[in-house]
């Protein structure tokens, strides 16, 4: 299992790449293995309003249906439109390959995130 540095990691396994008022979000190279092959990606429309925990993404893999959470309160952005014609992009580069964007409406809701570090070990634990 692979983590990146300089990204924000939540228990649902989802990573965050902040950029400014940006959060990218994408899932992590533990859940995508987990999911196996990635067949579809159900991306929410942009100008959307999500509040932190919502269900924002659905994902379907060859094994299962997952949901993918909004880690933040705010807006979608932008939507990886590229994902409607190749999910497999996900299983490829888990971290290379974001899903989708939000303008972040509340800053603080990031401070209780995990590090990579921390990532790693609570990955760890759970195998």
């Amino acid at each position: 299992m692979n983590v990146e540095e300089g990204l924000k990691y939540t228990e649902s396994h989802e990573w965050i790449r902040v950029e400014g008022d940006t959060a990218l979000i994408g899932i992590t190279d533990y859940a995508q293995e987990s999911l196996g092959d990635i067949v579809y990606v159900e991306v929410p429309e942009a100008g959307t309003k999500v509040a932190k925990g919502d269900e924002a993404v659905n994902i379907e893999s060859v094994k299962v249906a997952e949901a993918v959470y909004a880690p933040v309160t705010g807006t979608v952005k932008e939507v990886n439109e590229d994902l409607e014609d190749a999910p497999e992009m996900i299983n490829k580069d888990a971290y290379g390959t974001f899903i989708y964007s939000i303008t972040i409406s509340d800053p603080s809701e990031l401070d209780s995130y995990m590090d990579a570090a921390a990532y790693k070990a609570f990955v760890d634990a759970q195998e």
